[in-house]
């Protein structure tokens, strides 16, 4: 069975960080990217990070570039997001997803191309 458990939300102030980390299990995890993409109320999903295992390839979008860091622990089938800096902005519902590749192209997120999903985590940044 595919899991990713998504887990480190929470409540934190402006300027503060938090590490989020997605657990995977049930597939070959170094044959995947995983991504992160978060959501805000009436809002869109907003695609945020994305890490190729097989080859360390780092995608950020240009909101979180320079204050998030998403890396992978192949040892334990399991990526971390470290996010320093928090505005009230990034207050979000936070979900990971795994694919065979990033699905970014062209500085566009086709997240209809993620095979599996994880639960989210809600991040929560106070002023």
């Amino acid at each position: 069975e595919v899991q990713l458990q998504a887990s480190g939300g929470g409540l934190v102030q402006a300027g503060g960080s938090l590490r989020l980390s997605c657990a995977a299990s049930g597939f070959t995890f170094d044959d995947y990217a995983i991504g992160w993409s978060r959501q805000a109320p009436g809002k869109e999903r907003e695609g945020i990070s994305c890490i190729s295992v097989s080859d360390g390839s780092t995608f950020y979008a240009d909101s979180v570039k320079g204050r998030f860091t998403i890396s992978s622990d192949n040892a334990k089938n399991t990526v971390h997001l470290q996010m320093n800096s928090l505005k009230s902005e990034d207050t979000a519902v936070y979900s990971c997803a795994a694919d065979e590749r990033c699905p970014l192209y062209d500085s566009m997120w086709f997240f209809h191309e993620y095979d599996y999903w994880g639960q989210g985590t809600l991040v929560t940044v106070s002023n």
